[in-house]
């Protein structure tokens, strides 16, 4: 399983990097554009494809535990109801799906993407219990727990929480399943490719969220499972939208250096038009040339920590040290926990994950420019 977490890690690497390029380019392209042109609502199905690709790699980065939870405070409500959809054609047309969610019962923290992971979990584990079809319900309600329930259950901290309950009408669990359920690796399903990971990776959620899960089951009686969630008080938080506003300008000499020569080139495509002096290459090697052949020392140095012949990190120490180049952004597929873990990422230099959008590029420069990492 290490294995495959490495590799999952590293498919999600090579395939950030081309959606860097596929999402760039695309953008480029619907800004030339007028607002009225009917193809810029394909583009932005492209775009939004992108999105959802994007999404995916993050979830492939989960897999191989090389990205962190990423918690905001939500209202589960909503993303209950927004899922339920893609529930329904996840169950199929003998599997009733009945979703109960208030709109009134509070907040929770947690990272929604691993919220909807957890449910879709508990979901595909239903289905496989009802192979004859069935009724899967999910039910968010409040909870006020006191001080008698956390004498009964040490891991129960007294106080207000949101819980969602997930029962299914399937074959159910005997005593011995019951007691192993959450572990890693155990599974009932050998012969038909599970792998034991599910019910294992929502109780891990679950738990850093602050949180705690509970299961009831009989033989032909079905599965209930209950989370709590811990409630919080403040706003929902919103993805802040990119709206269509000018991008920050600079005068300053950038040097990129990305073995993919299409993500280097879409930002010289991105940063040019702002007003950077822009020099590109795929070599660490040519780049380390290039900033000393210059004239003056580089302002900023945009590397890709990969770099094959010699890491982005190091190429950016040697040229510092030299007194060839001023500040440095590093780029990478791979996210910054796991780059963190490997020590690759010093604490002096600029990071921005890929895939990224051009907004988001000259926004980091600018700010890295500026001297705020």
């Amino acid at each position: 399983m290490e294995a495959l977490g490495r590799l999952a890690a590293g498919v999600a690497h090579d395939f950030n990097n081309l959606l860097v390029a596929m999402r760039g380019y695309t953008e480029i392209v619907a800004a030339t554009m007028p607002q009225t042109d009917p193809r810029r609502a394909d583009l932005d199905q492209v775009l939004r494809a992108a999105d959802r690709a994007a999404e995916m790699t993050r979830k492939l980065l989960s897999f191989g535990r090389a990205q962190t939870l990423e918690p905001q405070s939500v209202d589960p409500s909503e993303l209950l109801r927004e899922l339920a959809p893609l529930l329904g054609r996840l169950l199929g047309e003998d599997v009733e799906l009945v979703v109960r969610a208030p709109s009134d019962l509070g907040l929770v923290s947690v990272d929604p993407g691993q919220f909807e992971q957890a449910v879709v979990n508990l979901a595909v584990n239903a289905r496989e219990a009802m192979p004859r079809g069935g009724t899967l319900s999910l039910e968010l309600f409040a909870a006020e727990l006191g001080p008698e329930i956390a004498d009964a259950h040490p891991e129960v901290v007294p106080g207000p929480y949101v819980a969602l309950a997930v029962c299914d009408t399937g074959m159910g669990m005997d005593p011995e399943t019951l007691d192993h359920a959450f572990e890693p690796f155990y599974t009932t399903r050998a012969r038909t490719g599970g792998t034991g990971l599910g019910l294992a990776s929502v109780y891990g959620f679950v738990k850093q969220s602050g949180g705690f899960i509970y299961v009831g089951s009989e033989p032909g009686r079905g599965t209930d499972f209950t989370i709590y969630l811990p409630r919080v008080a403040g706003e929902v938080f919103r993805s802040p939208r990119e709206t269509r506003v000018a991008l920050p300008r600079g005068t300053e000499t950038v040097l990129v250096v990305d073995d993919d020569l299409a993500v280097a080139e879409l930002v010289r495509r991105v940063l040019d038009p702002l007003g950077y002096r822009l020099q590109v290459t795929s070599s660490a090697a040519q780049a380390f040339s290039m900033a000393v052949a210059a004239d003056r020392p580089v302002d900023l140095l945009i590397a890709d920590v990969g770099v094959p012949d010699v890491r982005g990190p190091v190429l950016a120490d040697r040229l510092r040290e030299a007194g060839h180049v001023h500040r440095v952004l590093l780029v990478s597929g791979y996210s910054e926990p796991a780059l963190n873990e490997r020590g690759e990422l010093p604490a002096d230099m600029a990071f921005l994950a890929k895939p990224f959008t051009g907004a988001q590029l000259a926004n980091k420069v600018r700010a890295t420019l500026g001297g705020h990492l």
